[in-house]
């Protein structure tokens, strides 16, 4: 085994500054970074509707806000006769079943005084934010579609066979509702059951009232229907959501490595051991 001369010794780069020589002298740990002071504040924002966070429901509620402003301002004959041709009666369906389908959906009765417009921004935004924009839309378009058509095509049927006049075909029928109590059922497949529980509790108490009063057959029964069309997506929808929050914890993980890394002000070391200096043979 040779050893290596003073000379060799002298002539070996150094690979580190001489204070990585120094052990690094033991300290308590760093604690964890504290929350910021307004993540109460920003989780209860987190209830609104934001262009970036939820666009469906920030780009709907800005439709319901124009055609209201409409419905207030504009001369009432314009506006009965818009509403008219937004109608999903019978007639209409008949003719021209996507336009009406889409155009009725674009009026809350009421305006924005109705408490329905509120409703309907908290629910839309929070089931946004658990299963995305893209699916939040399509549970609000399949209540508002089934139920409608579910309501309406009966009422045909009946006039043909004689049982109601030929006036019901040409019923005013529009709003949000049913799209409303779809997206209802879907956000309660994502409570806890204590909570879903009450929440469902007390909408079957309601919808039992009205179907009892029955003061519009056709709305009355499309409510139901449309909350049960939203709880039969609570299959999906869970999926989707433990899917889209996986996704968020990683990302927020990754984020908190990142974060959290403390630069070292030190150069990079050669680990690899210097190479031995040969000597005579």
């Amino acid at each position: 085994m040779h050893q290596r001369t003073d000379r060799a010794v002298r002539e070996e780069p150094s690979a580190a500054p001489l204070l990585d020589a120094v052990p690094r002298q033991p300290g308590p740990a760093a604690p964890p970074p504290s929350p910021p002071p307004d993540s109460g504040a920003r989780r209860w924002l987190r209830l609104l509707p934001t262009p970036t966070g939820t666009p469906f429901t920030s780009g709907y509620l800005l439709v319901l806000v124009g055609t209201s402003l409409f419905m207030e301002f504009a001369d009432p004959a314009t506006v009965a006769a818009v509403l008219r041709e937004s109608s999903t009666d019978v007639a209409h369906l008949g003719e021209t079943p996507l336009l009406v389908l889409t155009a009725s959906a674009l009026w809350a009765v009421g305006g924005l005084g109705s408490p329905v417009v509120f409703v309907l921004a908290l629910v839309l935004t929070a089931l946004e934010r658990r299963i995305g924009g893209w699916r939040t839309a399509a549970v609000f378009v399949l209540g508002h579609v089934v139920a409608t058509l579910a309501t309406e095509i009966p009422v045909g049927i009946s006039v043909v066979v004689g049982h109601l006049p030929e006036s019901s075909l040409h019923r005013l029928d529009y709003g949000i509702s049913f799209g409303l109590m779809a997206s209802v059922g879907a956000l309660t497949g994502l409570f806890t059951p204590l909570v879903r529980t009450l929440v469902l509790g007390g909408l079957g108490v309601m919808l039992a009232s009205d179907l009892v009063e029955l003061s519009s057959p056709l709305t009355d029964w499309g409510h139901p229907l449309a909350l049960l069309l939203g709880v039969a997506c609570w299959p999906l929808l869970r999926r989707a959501g433990a899917v889209r929050d996986a996704v968020s914890r990683g990302v927020a993980e990754r984020g908190e490595v990142i974060r959290g890394a403390v630069p070292s002000r030190r150069a990079p070391r050669d680990t690899r051991p210097p190479a031995r200096a040969r000597g005579p043979r």
